[in-house]
């Protein structure tokens, strides 16, 4: 068995869901299992551990926060039955790495809290709060699905921003491609699409499925179902993407119309104007389906992530160190595109052969995960 092989075993089994793929939500049993694992995998390999307060995790080789230390790594957290290796192959990566090249180098290694965003709802929660890109007060009003906040969750009010962040000298997140797009073992990404979710709460008149005629209907799942073809209409239009994965309905019974339907809008666009445009036109598609249904719609965008650029010349550095790995965007929100805007970042790409994520039938083989480990070492020997 590789040496990959042997500690990808040790976490494969964590938080799989009966039905496929995992439930690894964030602070929740199965991810702090995970969290605890980073702690044993560092202390084997006498790299000091801290928390930033937000819910961040660290294993250092050198002083903690230290100027010109390279971090790497990435989250445990899953999206609902998804698929083990987003995420954790970043980390899984990190510490292998760090065995080929040594401990004697400035590189730290990261999991981030909430970056999918599965169970408050702001995905990349944990760097945005390391970073200020979300007050501290707001995030710790998060709740999840059953009513507990991160602040409770987390046991304490999130520190927020912490300044030393600037100190880094780069930042590199191994991850699986979640696409099609990569023929080869390793990439490097060169964007992020600008992407967001919106909540659509649409609100009508509970009656009775038997005995409510259809003319004296406010049915809002009525508007919700024309805005959900509506979403995909527009998407292809203009070769967006938009997806209406999520939804909730009150009161959520059989034989009774709906009062409220709430439905989040994830959208996503190759640059800021596309998305614009399709955020528009699915709204205003919305609200005159709305006049028409008797029903109300709002509007309230939860998260919304600007475009982002990697650093170009890092980028074609990593590139030509990995033998001209091809460079490529991603339609993937990721903690690397929070992080850069405060520091040098870079993405490398694992292959996924079926080209499928945030699923149970996420893959890849353990050759290219070993590739991904050689590429990270040789990254992280050439930055410091």
């Amino acid at each position: 068995m590789s040496d990959f092989a042997a500690l990808w075993a040790e976490i494969a089994g964590v938080g799989r869901a009966p039905g496929g793929g995992y439930l690894r939500y964030a602070l929740t049993p199965p991810e702090l299992a995970l969290r605890d694992w980073f702690r044993a995998q560092a202390g084997r390999r006498g790299m000091a551990v801290t928390e930033d307060g937000n819910g961040n995790l660290f294993a250092w080789c050198s002083e903690p926060w230290a100027g010109g230390t390279v971090l790497t790594g990435s989250h445990f957290d899953s999206v609902p039955h998804g698929g083990g290796f987003d995420g954790p192959l970043g980390i899984v990566s990190a510490f292998l790495a760090l065995d080929r090249i040594g401990y004697h180098r400035k590189v730290g290694i990261g999991a981030f809290v909430e970056e999918e965003g599965g169970r408050f709802g702001v995905p990349c929660l944990g760097s945005r709060l390391l970073t200020g890109a979300i007050a501290p007060d707001r995030a710790a009003a998060l709740r999840d699905r059953d009513g507990v906040t991160f602040g409770e969750a987390l046991g304490a009010a999130p520190a927020g921003h912490l300044p030393q962040i600037t100190r880094l000298s780069a930042f590199v997140e191994l991850h699986i491609e979640q696409g099609r797009a990569l023929t080869t073992p390793i990439g490097v990404a060169s964007a992020i699409w600008p992407h967001g979710r919106w909540r659509m709460e649409f609100t009508g008149a509970g009656d009775h499925a038997g005995t409510t005629r259809m003319t004296d209907r406010r049915d809002p799942m009525l508007t919700f179902a024309h805005t959900v073809l509506a979403a995909n209409a527009e998407a292809r239009l203009i070769g967006a993407h938009a997806t209406m994965g999520r939804v909730e309905a009150e009161p959520n019974a059989t034989n009774a119309i709906p009062s409220l339907v709430r439905g989040w809008l994830d959208a996503r666009a190759a640059d800021t104007g596309t998305l614009d445009r399709l955020l528009e036109a699915v709204i205003k598609q919305a609200t005159e389906r709305a006049g028409r249904d008797g029903t109300e719609l709002s509007v309230v965008a939860e998260s919304v992530t600007a475009e982002v650029a990697f650093d170009t010349e890092l980028a074609r550095r990593l590139s030509a160190l990995l033998g001209d790995a091809p460079i490529l965007p991603t339609g993937a929100g990721h903690d690397a595109g929070v992080l850069s805007a405060h520091l040098p970042t870079a993405m490398l790409f694992v292959r996924n052969p079926t080209g499928v994520s945030h699923a149970p039938a996420e893959e890849a083989g353990v050759a290219d995960c070993e590739a991904g480990v050689a590429a990270l070492a040789r990254v992280l020997e050439a930055l410091t």
